[in-house]
């Protein structure tokens, strides 16, 4: 079984996610505007522009994935703190380099710090509202 974390944005998936690549690197597998649907003409020209689906590959097994809301469709995007999307790179460097790019412009919660459980973690909330936690366990680095 794989876990991909997949995100809803209000109209700002594409900037968000331009800013997630630039922190991750790679290509977008799949990106796709609501107007590119079938009968999107039958959408409102403002939704036409917003992301339907996107996705960024971000380590071997792992695909970040999101969509903006339609509100047309009576969809509506609360911001909240009932989802983070926990990270674990293979290097405490690598930890630093991500909490440190993906923060800009965020609110740090926990800044990166070893802990009593011996892991090296901090956590966040983006520029777009999205919870991360970067969680470094030196005892399952190869």
């Amino acid at each position: 079984m794989k876990i991909n974390p997949y995100l809803n944005f209000d109209g700002d998936a594409e900037e968000a996610f331009s800013f997630y690549k630039s922190v991750f690197g790679g290509e977008f597998s799949a990106f796709m505007k609501m107007g590119e649907a079938p009968e999107a003409e039958k959408l409102p020209k403002e939704e036409q522009s917003r992301v339907m689906h996107i996705s960024l590959p971000i380590g071997k097994d792992t695909i970040l994935m999101a969509s903006d809301t339609m509100p047309s469709m009576g969809q509506t995007l609360t911001k909240g703190n009932t989802n983070y999307i926990s990270i674990h790179p293979e290097s405490r460097e690598e930890a630093d380099r991500l909490f440190n790019g993906l923060s800009e412009g965020g609110e740090i919660e926990m800044p990166m710090e070893d802990q009593f459980w011996g892991d090296y973690f901090g956590s966040f909330t983006d520029k777009f509202g999205i919870n991360w936690m970067v969680n470094y366990n030196p005892a399952n680095a190869e």
